[in-house]
């Protein structure tokens, strides 16, 4: 057999990079010149293209990466925000940060995460990782790996993504770095500049048998958001009338009604806007990260790593919010797009009595924590043979931060609104109430309110044995085996007050616990103003221009909260730790308790053999993962003895104080066989293909034991409940990637790829219908019936009430704090709910794409760029004609999804950046196309929503001070443009969330010694 050889070209020069040392070869490097060579420091922007090309170049499958400028330096603040630049890569940002990472249009939950080759246990309760819990001072490079072998742990269907951390051994000798920055977020209207800091020490010792590093950093943020749109989604509807739960809970709008203008006379489907909202958030968040390594490596062969690693996150959060329900647009005066799909430009109500103008605020914090120790052992047994061994524990906690819970909402209301308008022909909604501008503190009244307390708790233990044995003349074997034991568990304990239709008096609130605050000053973001309508509406164009809604009441939290509990009675089944319903509760045990348990057992084996067709080296890896998986889940499920209507339409399930576990079991087992091929057609141009089996995992809600019920539903709707399946088999994907790169110069390179992915087994959702005895429906029985026999309308839920509080005489009907309630009786109708589970679809999706990517530097004059495109394209796309009606065991029209895979988007990147002297500016655009995030909008069940395309700008510059060796100073600006996102649901009108957050900048201090 034939060795490789790299004497004339520059792979050999690049090994200095892969293995960790910043220098390149000033001359060229033979392996007969054994004279002194002088090596060149490359760090910066220049430098970490240089070494992510060099590992794209060097890998055995498609490999991308994203490397340190220098220690203590990578190329973004956020590890999400520098990763959306490499080809295919985009991401999912919170709070205005990178946050998660999707890979080829497969979203964050297809992609595994791993930490120095580990599986990592994740905050965020799902199997999703937060890129903003790291920081990236920390990190020496990320590296992506988008064809799979057989060495690598299973859960990345689109993609497996290592996190590599600083190791001392691989950089010998002492390097420091201190770092301090000022941020000044412009999303914030309260916020002040706050800090960063961070640093890093590595250094090795006794001729670098020993080294150590240790890295730590503080980041504090201040920033905020403002929002509009419809937050519980769009009830759609076929010609007949129905909606996606076959009622007419909402409507129906038939065709040809009176005041309808516009409308194709029979589109395929219509909607119609449940609410619209404004919300105004303000988040404090603070970070700390810290990791210790130590390394010894008291002979050449032997090397061991013990390291730790913590990080910590906290994040406050407050929000105000407005809105407008929605209720009777069958009374509507609506403008209409035509065409298939039919969407309101206007809709609007007329009510005969006034109705409730809603507000809210939240005050709750959250902490993330992560902990994780681990051990490797690498040991060169021989020049043939290599063993390592590498253990780790790791955990991830997300847990209550704030004495009022980990969420919450206080929801009030005035009864002053007498009509209301939205106008969506704009980005923005813009919503008009008459009455509303000129609300006063003393109309406020509490209505319902919950206080959530939720935790999740994320472990995984992991061993993993490896070896690799080289054949004299006959390539390598790589073979390993490994054990994880991964467990999650989520717990939540909601205390919630029903009494939607309000409790207590007006009045018991001033002018003191409330801030009048306006809203349309606070959007830079434009929409309608009714004008359009002139032709429709005539004379109430001015009326709804006269109203638009510019006023919101931003409450004193906690004093809104204590007049609350001081003057309202605590709700039976729903008490808080504090002993009132207005605080969180930490009894789990009546709440949600759900536990999923993982073992893993794996063996792989891989055959890897290098040659020559002609004068054309190549490599093969041929390998096969065998995988056994064993799941228990397991859940407390709540008991419920009665339900009670407590709003207008608003009906409430009581938790019996009871509850009892479930737990399910399965088993399954996987043969997952991989293939690379590498071909260098010239010394210059490589030729790869690659096969290879996949799996992705479901996610954990999917899969937990036991049937849960929802503690709200409504009188005209089934309630809604979930169970998960613990057999629920995971994602399977035969992948088929062929790729060609030219690697034409120094740290240059244009490489172009296709990638096809044919998946089976995706988890989709139905739904069966499900009564308990003692769960009935006071909305639907004989008090009811008396009522409409009055001649009250059957629809007019406010008198019925009214009408059995005054005619019953049961003590199942009563008066609360001025609330009426009306508790469920043997001879009311049983409470229908509508069961939603998971089943794997036997339908098999194709996802293929292309992707395009150059990177170029431009010789000795500073300037360099990188430019990709990624094109994806999938089987099954959502039919947003289609309502999908499934009919359930008691013949009720009930929602059912389709088969359709979230993420799906092309991307775009272009990078240029000037460096020499000192000075180095980059200026970065990332592009992502529109794509479907969901399957489910708000409470109407399955209904698509769309992220729309998001583009953003964002600049980076620093400078050497030559006056002072090794400080630099540095300049950062994230979203220069102030672009923000929006959300939409069949059509772009029928727009769900519109999100302004704006730019944030850095500006700050880097010292190396």
């Amino acid at each position: 057999m034939t060795q490789k050889t790299f004497t004339k070209t520059k792979i050999a020069t690049s090994l200095f990079l892969i293995l960790g040392a910043t220098t390149v070869s000033a001359q060229e490097v033979t392996a007969e010149d054994d004279s002194p060579v002088e090596l060149i420091q490359v760090t910066g922007v220049r430098g970490s293209m240089i070494k992510s090309m060099d590992v794209k170049r060097s890998s055995s499958g498609i490999v991308d990466a994203i490397n340190s400028e220098d220690i203590g330096k990578f190329p973004d603040s956020n590890l999400a925000e520098s990763l959306q630049r490499i080809t295919g890569v985009s991401i999912d940002r919170a709070n205005g940060e990178g946050s998660k990472v999707s890979v080829r249009g497969f979203s964050a939950d297809r992609n595994l995460v791993l930490l120095n080759g580990r599986q990592m246990p994740t905050t965020t309760g799902a199997r999703s990782f937060d890129f903003s819990n790291i920081a990236a001072e920390g990190i020496s490079a990320v590296e992506v790996y988008k064809t799979s072998a057989a060495n690598m742990p299973t859960g990345g269907v689109g993609a497996t993504l290592n996190i590599k951390t600083n190791r001392p051994l691989s950089n010998p000798g002492m390097h420091s770095v201190i770092s301090v920055q000022a941020l000044e977020d412009t999303s914030t209207s309260k916020g002040n500049t706050t800090p960063e800091l961070s640093g890093v020490y590595s250094n090795t010792f006794a001729d670098d048998k020993f080294g150590v590093s240790l890295s730590a950093s503080y980041s504090a943020r201040e920033n905020g958001n403002q929002q509009a749109g419809v937050s519980t989604g769009w009830r759609s509807y076929d010609p007949d009338g129905q909606d996606l739960a076959g009622n007419d809970r909402f409507g129906p709008i038939p065709n040809g009604s009176e005041n309808q203008t516009g409308r194709a006379e029979n589109p395929d489907i219509y909607s119609v806007p449940q609410t619209t909202f404004y919300q105004f958030e303000e988040v404090q968040r603070k970070r700390t990260n810290a990791q210790l390594v130590l390394q010894y490596s008291p002979i050449d062969s032997v090397t061991a790593t013990l390291d730790y690693t913590y990080v910590v996150k906290d994040t406050d959060t407050q929000v105000s919010n407005v809105s407008a329900w929605y209720a009777t647009p069958q009374n509507a005066i609506d403008v209409w797009t035509d065409g298939a799909i039919a969407s309101p430009l206007l809709h609007s109500e007329v009510y005969t009595d006034v109705t409730d103008f809603a507000m809210g605020a939240s005050d709750f914090g959250v902490k993330d924590e992560t902990k994780s120790l681990g051990l490797n052992a690498e040991w060169q047994v021989n020049s043939n043979f290599k063993l390592a061994f590498d253990y780790h524990d790791s955990d991830a906690k997300n847990t209550p931060n704030n004495e009022f819970g980990s969420n919450n909402n206080l929801a009030m209301r005035a009864l002053i609104r007498e009509a209301s308008a939205t106008d969506f022909t704009g980005q923005r909604p813009i919503l008009s109430i008459q009455g509303a501008n000129a609300v006063q503190a003393s109309d406020m009244q509490v209505t319902g309110s919950v206080f959530t307390n939720n935790q999740n708790h994320a472990h995984i233990e992991q061993e993993q044995l490896s070896g690799e044995y080289i054949f004299e003349d006959a390539g390598s074997i790589d073979f390993g085996v490994s054990l994880t034991l991964a467990e999650n568990r989520g717990q939540t304990k909601n205390i919630q007050r029903n009494n939607w239709g309000g409790e207590g008096d007006p009045g018991s609130f001033g002018d003191n616990n409330f801030t009048r605050r306006t809203i349309q000053d606070q959007f830079d973001v434009g929409g309608g103003d009714f004008s359009s309508f002139a032709d429709a509406i005539g004379d109430d164009v001015a009326v709804w221009q006269e109203n638009i809604l510019d006023t919101y009441f931003e409450y004193d939290f906690l004093a809104v909260r204590q007049i609350a509990e001081d003057t309202l009675a605590a709700q039976a089944g729903s008490v808080g730790d504090c002993g009132s319903s207005f605080c969180p509760s930490t009894d789990y045990s009546t709440g949600t308790d759900q536990y999923t348990k993982e073992e893993v057992s794996a063996i792989y084996l891989q055959y890897n053999y290098d040659g020559e067709i002609g004068a054309m080296l190549y490599d093969v890896h041929f390998g096969v993962r065998y995988e056994e998986t064993d799941v228990e889940t397991s859940s407390a499920v709540a008991g419920f003895n009665g339900t009670q209507w407590t709003g207008d339409t608003e009906l409430e399930v009581l938790l019996s104080g009871e509850s009892e576990y479930q737990t399910k079991t399965a088993s399954y087992n996987h043969t997952l066989p991989s293939f690379n091929f590498n071909l260098e057609v010239t010394d210059d141009v490589i030729f790869r293909a690659a096969y290879s089996k996949t799996i992705g995992r479901p996610s954990y809600g999917q899969m937990i034991g036991g049937t849960s019920l929802a503690a709200l539903a409504r009188v005209n709707n089934p309630g809604a409940g979930s169970s998960g399946d613990a057999g629920l088999l995971p994602l399977e994907a035969d992948n088929f990637d062929l790729s060609l790169e030219w690697y034409y110069d120094e740290g240059s390179y244009v490489s172009v790829g296709y990638f096809k992915k044919d998946v089976s087994n995706e988890p989709v959702r139905s739904e069966t219908a499900y009564t308990q005895d003692n769960l009935r429906n006071p909305g639907s029985g004989p008090w009811v019936d008396a009522a409409i026999a009055s001649g009250i309308g059957a629809d007019d839920r406010v008198a019925q009430r009214a009408w059995i509080l005054e005619n019953i005489d049961d003590a199942a009907v009563f008066d609360r704090d001025g609330n009426t309630i009306i508790k469920g009786t043997s001879a009311d109708d049983l409470l229908v709910f509508n069961i939603a589970s998971f089943t794997n679809s036997n339908v098999e999706t194709g996802f293929d794409g292309i992707e395009f990517a150059v990177q170029h530097l431009f010789g000795d004059s500073g300037f360099g760029g990188i430019v990709n495109y990624t094109l994806v394209d999938s089987d099954n796309s959502y039919d947003d004609r289609s309502i999908g009606e499934q009919i359930n065991d008691n013949g009720i029209n009930v929602p059912s999804d389709q088969v359709a895979e979230t993420g799906i988007s092309d991307t775009a990147n272009l990078v240029a950046f000037y460096e020499k002297d000192g000075f180095s500016v980059r200026i970065a655009y990332n592009w992502r196309d529109e794509y479907l995030t969901s399957h489910f909008q708000g409470d109407v069940g399955p209904s698509p929503i769309y992220v729309e395309a998001y583009s953003q700008i964002d600049l980076t510059m620093s400078y050497d001070v030559p006056q002072v060796e090794g400080l630099n100073v540095f300049f950062n600006a994230i979203n220069l443009t102030d672009e923000y996102t929006r959300t939409h649901g069949r059509s772009s009108y029928e727009v769900l969330n519109l999100t302004q957050t704006g730019a944030r900048y850095s500006l700050g201090a880097r010292y190396t010694f």
